[in-house]
């Protein structure tokens, strides 16, 4: 019984358990079948990254004070962090990595980092 590659409809040779015709064949449909799994986690990442340049470059001395204007001027977006500090005082810390903020009075947010 000879069977096809799921991806081209080849006849497959070789190893009885061989699934795709080639190297290419296969790389193509699992690159296919992940395509949306990747392009969320690829954005995701993406935002990420941009969100923690944006706080580097406002907070070269690792403690600042900045707007929220300044902050989404630049693009920040507040919806991607990644970890959430609470203080013992109940000061909520919103971080990218190594880089946080804390939401302050009248629209600003401390700009710091964290001391790995």
């Amino acid at each position: 019984m000879q069977k096809a590659c799921p991806e081209c409809g080849e006849t497959i040779r070789g190893r009885v358990d061989k699934k795709f015709c080639s190297d290419a064949c296969r790389n193509s449909y699992n690159n296919k079948a992940n395509k949306d799994l990747r392009n969320i986690i690829r954005n995701t990442n993406n935002k990420l990254r941009k969100n923690y340049r944006i706080l580097e470059a406002l907070n070269p001395e690792q403690k600042s004070k900045a707007s929220k204007g300044r902050l989404v001027e630049k693009g920040f977006d507040f919806n991607y962090i990644t970890s959430i500090y609470t203080t013992k005082t109940g000061k909520v810390y919103y971080f990218v990595y190594d880089q946080g903020y804390l939401p302050l009075e009248g629209d600003y947010y401390a700009l710091v980092k964290r001391l790995q």
